[in-house]
């Protein structure tokens, strides 16, 4: 993840190639560079930046945990001792179930999204993490189901109006 401040500046072609790979992500530097008009080098080298820079986000994402055999997700609101946050956050990364997790502010501290196997397996991964030294409370939600799946289509649409 970038850290802020160091976002990369995006041009039309950059906007153009994001919004081809966000419509097939398997799509080819070759495929590209025909359907942007601009060269092979031209495309593996922004390509290049783009990875570089941190635009593409690891290829994990990519795939379900439902596939590894971990069917049920569900958050957790983590609150913290403010003074150990980086300590416990190193820890939570320990935590093989947690896929995901944010800082937050207001009553909540971080909130982690994991994945188990089933209730049970959720409960204990929920232990685990209660477990952590100076992790006070942990509220847990389960996801019912994506509502609305991670997408960029529309800020691709506002960022090119912006370019």
């Amino acid at each position: 993840m970038l850290p802020f401040g160091n976002m990369p500046v995006l041009d039309r072609t950059d906007l153009d190639i994001l919004e081809i790979l966000s419509a097939d992500p398997r799509t080819t530097v070759v495929a590209l560079a025909e359907k942007l008009r601009l060269s092979r080098n031209t495309i593996q080298a922004r390509m290049a930046r783009l990875d570089q820079t941190g635009v593409f986000l690891p290829y994990e994402r990519a795939f379900s945990p439902g596939v590894l055999g971990f069917p049920l997700q569900a958050f957790i609101s983590i609150g913290v001792r403010q003074t150990e946050l980086p300590r416990i956050i190193a820890e939570l990364a320990r935590v093989p179930e947690v896929v995901q997790a944010y800082g937050l502010s207001g009553s909540i501290d971080l909130l982690a999204l994991v994945a188990c196997r089933d209730a049970r397996h959720l409960f204990d991964t929920d232990a685990r993490i209660l477990s952590i030294d100076g992790v006070e409370r942990t509220e847990t939600s389960l996801a019912m189901g994506e509502v609305i799946p991670f997408r960029v289509g529309g800020l691709m649409g506002l960022a090119r109006r912006e370019a």
